[in-house]
């Protein structure tokens, strides 16, 4: 028993411990990680995208935290449901802990009026949690190296290892051409995590978010207009099991192809041990905005108390949206184009 809290204490001074899997990854940049945020996003472009995320979050620590996401998703309107594929992979500290998923989701996409539409989803998924044996230096006597790798003949070590479940979510998405609502759950189920071999349960998550496009045209032709300038506000709030909670807001100005985006996440209405306001980071983002591409890049400002030693974050995202197949004449027209949100304008689909 003692070498098991050796272990797991070990584990902790790595970054690695059970508090730091209780609480999922994030993104800055969640408007760019559509499926991430909310199954409902599945099949919102007019046939298909792909999307790439990367985060490297406190790079000034001795091992930062590292995290991608890559999907695929496209609207088949014969059925008026999206279909998407979502991968993530997060490691954190230096013993190389890992958390994998593959997530499958669906949408089905329900006009209710010209203008407004409603998009319900589901998502499963399935996750594997983890740590890098070999990395692991003990210091007890029983490990040997091999390839520049240590591993260790104490048989307890055996009782650590990778752990799979099973997970699920769902989510819905209320629109109209400038204005959207929408609510996500995640870990419904309450997954085990634990590598120990005894009980651990991811708490479920959720989240509302909300966003309102401005157009600063004044309401004029666009044809007229040199550039199409507005801005987009958005807002988000997190909470995941009874310890966890997370507020984000911020707003870009768009003057196409580039916008410029100033946003705060944090707890303003809860106050630390010290008294003071509980704050996360201020963050800026910046947009390219082509035809098919969106490339955005944000870096976060830490305000808590790690802000003279994390180095922040950093935060890329790729979008690309394409269409692959005509419009088939056999699909109803009120069924054709379905109005998203876009924190861009896109010729062709939003007129």
């Amino acid at each position: 028993m003692q070498k098991i809290m050796k272990y797991a204490f070990a584990f902790f001074l790595c970054g690695a411990g059970t508090i730091t899997s209780a609480q999922d990854l994030q993104f800055s940049q969640y408007y760019n990680a559509p499926l991430y945020l909310n199954p409902g996003f599945a099949g919102i472009t007019p046939q298909q995208r792909l999307v790439a995320n990367h985060r490297m979050q406190w790079p000034n620590l001795p091992q930062a935290f590292v995290t991608y996401a890559f999907s695929y998703d496209i609207f088949v309107e014969e059925l008026r449901s999206g279909f998407g594929l979502l991968m993530t992979t997060d490691k954190m500290g230096s013993a190389g802990w890992r958390t994998n998923s593959l997530n499958f989701l669906y949408s089905y996409k329900v006009k209710l009026t010209e203008k407004l539409v409603f998009s319900p989803g589901l998502n499963f998924a399935y996750g594997t949690n983890g740590i890098d044996r070999s990395k692991i230096r003990l210091g007890d006597g029983l490990e040997f190296e091999r390839d520049g790798q240590y591993y260790s003949i104490d048989p307890d070590q055996d009782k650590i290892g990778q752990q799979s479940y099973f997970d699920v979510g769902a989510g819905a998405l209320l629109y109209t051409r400038s204005l959207w609502f929408g609510a996500a759950f995640t870990h419904m189920n309450e997954p085990n995590l634990s590598v120990l071999g005894d009980v651990s349960r991811l708490p479920m998550k959720m989240n509302l978010h909300i966003g309102y496009r401005m157009d600063l045209s004044g309401g004029g032709p666009r044809s007229t207009m040199v550039r199409n300038s507005y801005l987009t506000w958005s807002a988000m709030y997190r909470q995941q099991g009874p310890s966890f909670n997370q507020f984000d807001i911020g707003v870009n100005y768009h003057v196409d192809p580039v916008s410029v985006g100033f946003w705060y996440r944090g707890k303003p209405w809860q106050k630390s041990v010290a008294g003071s306001i509980t704050q996360d980071a201020a963050i800026v983002q910046l947009g390219l905005y082509m035809r098919n591409l969106t490339i955005g890049y944000s870096y976060d400002f830490t305000v808590s108390e790690l802000q003279t030693t994390s180095g922040g974050a950093h935060e890329i995202a790729l979008i690309y949206e394409f269409v692959s197949k005509p419009v088939q004449r056999s699909v109803k027209k009120k069924y054709r184009l379905i109005p998203c949100p876009t924190f861009n304008s896109k010729e062709g689909f939003w007129n």
